[in-house]
C-alpha cells in the first residue's frame, strides 16, 4: 500500500473528524483525483512540442495521457477548431496517491525560491489548482531529455465541501502552504 494512502486511513482522517467535528466516517474530506494537464499553444506551428508533452506527462504520471483539441476557431491565435492543442491526465488510486507524495515531498521543495504553495488557490467547492512552471522540477525528467520547457496545470480535487475543509485535508497530507496562510 502507498505510503501517503497509508497515513491517511491511519491518522488524518481521524485528525479531521476531530478537527471538523463528523461523526460519519463518510462525511471526512478525501481526495477523488488528481488531474494533471499540459497546454501547448506552439504546437500550431510545430507538432514536436506536443509530443513532446505527450511524453513528459507519461513520464511523470505513468499513464498515457489524453490529447485536447480546440473546441473553436479564435482567429487572432490562429486556432481552429479540432487543432490538437493540449494533453491530460486524471490520475485515481494509488497512481493519485503516489503522485501525490512525490508533488510534496519531491517536486515543490526543488523548486527555485520555495516558500511554500498559496492557500488563496481553493474554488468555492474546495479544489486545488497548482501550476509549475517547468517540468524539470520532476525527478523523472532530465535536462537533457526536456528539449523545449512547458509548464504543467494540476487539479487536486477533493470531496471538501468548502475550502476549510480542503485545507485541513491538504495540510494534514503534507502539503506545505505558505507560512501565515490560513
Amino acid at each position: 500500500m502507498n505510503r501517503l494512502k497509508e497515513h491517511y486511513r491511519t491518522t488524518v482522517t481521524k485528525d479531521l473528524a476531530d478537527k471538523l467535528g463528523l461523526k460519519n466516517p463518510h462525511q471526512i474530506p478525501k481526495v477523488e483525483k488528481i488531474v494533471v494537464s499540459v497546454g501547448v499553444g506552439r504546437a500550431l506551428q510545430d507538432s514536436k512540442h506536443l509530443d513532446q508533452a505527450v511524453a513528459t506527462l507519461t513520464k511523470i504520471t505513468g499513464q498515457k495521457p489524453v490529447i485536447t483539441k480546440a473546441r473553436k476557431s479564435i482567429a487572432t491565435f490562429k486556432l481552429r477548431d479540432g487543432n490538437e492543442i493540449g494533453a491530460t491526465v486524471t490520475l485515481r488510486g494509488d497512481r493519485m496517491y503516489f503522485f501525490l507524495d512525490q508533488l510534496v515531498n519531491v517536486v515543490l521543495p526543488r523548486i527555485r525560491d520555495f516558500h511554500g504553495v498559496k492557500a488563496g488557490a481553493f474554488d468555492p467547492m474546495g479544489n486545488y489548482s497548482i501550476g509549475i512552471k517547468e517540468q524539470t522540477v520532476f525527478p523523472q525528467i532530465s535536462y537533457e531529455d526536456a528539449t523545449t520547457t512547458h509548464g504543467l496545470q494540476i487539479n487536486i480535487i477533493t470531496s471538501g465541501k468548502d475550502r476549510e475543509a480542503s485545507y485541513a485535508l491538504l495540510a494534514g497530507l503534507g502539503m506545505p502552504f505558505e507560512k501565515g496562510a490560513n
